[in-house]
């Protein structure tokens, strides 16, 4: 609907600086007010059946009664409104409904402010300063906890078949459980679907871990729609090799390297930390498994004394490690690290910095619900060489891969 020139001409005539038009007084404000206020008013003519004063009103059993004051908050600041009233209680505006408190996609401006890893007295700050506002911890929490059943319906939605290849790590947080803070496990599966895009399958937060924890899980993918997975890379998660064989029997399952270098450097002086890494490098980058055995038999020989525990961790995981060697170049870097999920990690870390505790395992889904949500808008392109590792993955599982 255009609004005249005559219109808006009379409007400004009185137009004399950015305050008469967005102010407290400003003509918007005002403008919302009385749209809102008519919208409604035409809401109760529509359910009554009549207009004010009209004849055939009398005897219906029901008339206007008055009204009542609400306040509301948007993206013009605090808003009175005089709601119409019907004598019976019945009416309830569709364009204010009755328990609503705010307008024009301001709970949205929440959630998002949320969902960047703002805490709620920064989120008070904001809407002071952007808005003149002051809403209550207990006001934002009521908006963004309404996103928990949005949470609940999305960690159960159904998946694809096919996954070439998962990723699964954890991050720990700070919960409190039965009046005590403890920390507690956020584990994270990202999937790669055969188009090569990437796609969060599903949180899970426990406190402890195991072959019967992750058996659920995997489980959990199973029922909803997933049946099969060719590569999955994991950071030595403890009993999840054998829960995903019991499903999945012919997946691989790799150990993410970058994961295993990182843990062989760890405890390395300063000084040979460079030579270190070098000899490292010579187990993961050759071209087969058999030249990373001697690799690791060198570097045992060069190593050992000064830092047993290197060559021992390589040796413990090397049913693990030694998967992608079977691979050529292009899946080998799709997989022999967990890359993708390591940078979703860093981002919710993100979320947590300068948080407390949080007071319920629902309020970190809630939180990082919010935050992957976001994330995802950025995941539109394959992944890294994806067209030449699938073409690969099709030689390698032919008759796994659909046509």
């Amino acid at each position: 609907m255009a609004i005249s020139d005559a219109i808006i001409d009379e409007l400004l005539k009185d137009y004399n600086s950015p305050e008469d038009l967005i102010g407290e007084k400003g003509i918007i404000k005002q403008l919302t007010k009385r749209l809102l206020e008519g919208v409604m008013h035409g809401e109760l003519t529509h359910e009554l059946g009549y207009t004010k004063h009209a004849a055939v009103g009398n005897n219906t059993g029901n008339s206007r009664n008055g009204k009542s004051k609400k306040t509301i908050k948007g993206d013009f600041g605090k808003l009175t409104l005089d709601i119409p009233r019907d004598r019976k209680s019945d009416f309830e505006p569709k364009i204010i409904p009755k328990n609503q408190r705010t307008f024009d996609g301001f709970d949205d401006k929440i959630i998002s402010m949320y969902a960047s890893g703002m805490t709620t007295r920064q989120i008070q700050g904001q809407l002071i300063d952007l808005y003149n506002i002051e809403v209550s911890p207990a006001f934002i929490s009521d908006v963004t906890n309404a996103v928990i059943e949005d949470v609940r319906l999305w960690r159960t939605r159904p998946l694809e078949a096919i996954y070439p290849i998962v990723y699964l790590d954890a991050i720990c947080v700070k919960i409190k459980d039965e009046g005590r803070v403890v920390n507690k496990s956020v584990y994270i599966a990202i999937g790669v679907n055969l188009s090569g895009r990437k796609e969060l399958l599903g949180m899970w937060i426990a406190q402890t871990e195991g072959a019967k924890f992750w058996l659920n899980i995997i489980n959990e993918l199973k029922a909803r729609g997933v049946k099969d997975i060719f590569v999955c890379c994991v950071d030595g998660l403890k009993g999840f090799p054998d829960a995903i064989k019991t499903v999945f029997p012919e997946t691989e399952v790799q150990l993410c390297i970058v994961h295993m270098v990182r843990n062989s450097l760890k405890y390395v002086s300063y000084k040979d930390r460079k030579k270190v890494a070098a000899d490292v490098k010579e187990i993961y980058a050759a071209v087969s498994e058999t030249e990373a055995e001697a690799a690791l038999e060198s570097f045992e020989n060069e190593w050992d004394k000064k830092y047993p525990a290197i060559a021992k961790s390589w040796k413990n995981n090397w049913n693990e490690v030694t998967p992608f060697f079977k691979f050529p170049d292009d899946i080998r870097r799709a997989i022999y690290t967990t890359n993708a999920i390591e940078s979703l990690n860093s981002s919710l870390r993100k979320l947590l910095k300068n948080r407390g505790p949080f007071p319920s395992d629902d309020a970190v889904y809630k939180l990082f619900y919010l935050g992957i949500r976001k994330l995802e808008k950025r995941w539109t392109l394959p992944i890294r060489n994806w067209k030449a590792a699938i073409n690969q993955f099709i030689i390698f599982y032919e008759e796994r891969v659909p046509t």
